[in-house]
């Protein structure tokens, strides 16, 4: 008897473990089909491209690591990142803002955010190194007191500069709005119970809020990173030699216009597939840890020959 309720376990337990097991799925015909073409199509494209003698790739060789490219792209990931952290800590400051129960101060960080979302940042890059047509010169003091400095704004307004203000001030508009949505993906009961404890609303953002946050926040925040890389090159227009514009000093000189482009693509193309790694690990990670949440398991329950519960 004993035996045969074993048997009857091991035989119950090894269904369980066999429905739980992921099952592999078939390939259909028509997926292979579409491996097929697709691959033809890729191997046609590829070999256009690399037998096509106008796209110079002996120049394109030449200039991939020339030193005013290599200036240029360094000066490209420098902007990048002093924009992406200037901007990351603004933004932090106005989704704090925007969370206020104070109305004055979540509207006032609202404009700024419709402002500045609102308006595409080739125009702001314009208007601020334009600045000095509207106010030649800035004079900042204590109020009520002869302590002031006067600021020549058309000297302090150099291309860089105003590329730098301009990436800032709109990539801070969009990370606030990711870490205010990154704010609301936190339970209510975690700040109920924060409350409870007696914590300070700057004690609360930091210890509770902000950890539990991070999780959505990150993820995004890598897309954002990729998308000011790419950003970056509308500085061209400013006269600021990043990566683009180098490339353009240069084939106005040679006149090799195509090939110095596929230089610049190339670089564009290399460096965004090496932040997506990172930003994929994170993603990963993160994904991870949401998906390892507790969930209600279901009671098993086995029965003997005769039909009593075990």
């Amino acid at each position: 008897m004993q035996s045969l309720i074993s048997e009857e376990s091991d035989a119950t337990m090894s269904g369980i473990n066999s429905a739980l097991k992921p099952r592999l799925k078939r390939r259909s015909t028509f997926e292979y089909v579409a491996w097929v073409v697709c691959s033809l199509i890729g191997i046609g494209i590829l070999a256009s491209v690399s037998t096509n003698p106008n796209f110079k790739w002996d120049v394109v060789a030449k200039y991939f690591t020339q030193e005013t490219i290599l200036r240029g792209l360094m000066l490209t990931i420098f902007l990048t990142v002093a924009s992406m952290v200037l901007g990351t800590l603004l933004g932090l400051a106005l989704a704090v803002m925007r969370s206020s129960i104070v109305k004055p101060i979540a509207a006032t960080a609202g404009v700024y955010i419709s402002l500045f979302r609102g308006t595409p940042v080739l125009v702001q890059l314009i208007f601020w190194f334009n600045i000095a047509a509207l106010y030649p010169n800035l004079t900042i003091g204590i109020p009520f007191t002869d302590i002031s400095t006067a600021i020549d704004v058309n000297a302090l307004m150099a291309p860089i500069t105003a590329a730098l203000i301009g990436l800032t001030l709109n990539q801070a508009a969009y990370m606030a709005e990711i870490i205010r949505g990154g704010f609301s993906s936190v339970g209510k009961g975690q700040i109920e119970a924060a409350d409870s404890l007696g914590m300070s609303a700057a004690t609360k953002m930091r210890k509770v809020i902000i950890p539990q946050a991070m999780p959505s926040i990150i993820p995004a925040t890598g897309n954002q990173v990729i998308g000011m890389f790419k950003e970056t090159s509308l500085v061209s227009v400013l006269g600021v030699a990043e990566l683009l514009q180098s490339a353009q000093l240069i084939y106005a000189r040679t006149y090799e216009t195509i090939p110095l482009l596929i230089v610049a693509s190339l670089w564009y193309l290399v460096m965004t597939l090496l932040l997506s790694y990172p930003q994929a690990k994170l993603e990963e990670k993160y994904s991870r840890a949401t998906s390892r949440l507790p969930r209600k398991a279901k009671p098993v329950v086995l029965t003997d020959p005769e039909g009593i519960a075990r």
